[in-house]
């Protein structure tokens, strides 16, 4: 099946089975190797990306359902580091092993867009069912404060 998408704000058409997940679409077909393979059943959110701005577990959205739609992958979400919560990780440190990280990452730039000034309640639930197996959770939890506190003070506001 020929499936048109939009990748990282990048227009690319795909020849795969219309089951095959968007995950393995980004990572084999398009070369995109920061989205990770965690669980393949979206219980641990290392796969998450945006699909047209909403935190999506990538392993679980087939290629059937992915025409016309906006993909943005960890590759996306800034060319250079600058985006605030790439900032905020380098800055405090926050990966341990870091395989989780670009789902962490993605998951938390759709809680900021939708929320610029996440309490720790706000960002618990929002972060809940991304796992960590280095349980950096209180890290993950700071670098999302410390991102909020950048893009106010003048940084890019999250995607």
């Amino acid at each position: 099946m020929k499936v048109t998408l939009t990748v990282n704000g990048t227009p690319r058409t795909v020849d795969v089975p219309a089951d095959m997940p968007l995950l393995w679409i980004l990572r084999d077909v398009l070369d995109l190797p920061g989205t990770k393979f965690g669980c393949g059943k979206a219980l641990c959110g290392a796969c998450t990306v945006h699909v047209n701005g909403t935190a999506t577990r990538s392993c679980q959205v087939p290629a059937s359902a992915c025409q016309g739609r906006k993909v943005t992958t960890i590759e996306g979400l800034s060319k250079d580091g600058s985006h605030p919560l790439q900032r905020a990780w380098q800055e405090l440190d926050v990966a341990q092993c870091g395989y989780c990280q670009a789902g962490q990452i993605m998951q938390a730039a759709d809680l900021l867009a939708r929320t610029p000034k996440p309490s720790d309640d706000d960002i618990d639930a929002a972060m809940h069912g991304n796992l960590c197996r280095c349980a950096t959770y209180l890290r993950i939890r700071e670098g999302i404060k410390r991102a909020a506190q950048l893009q106010a003070a003048g940084g890019r506001k999250a995607e």
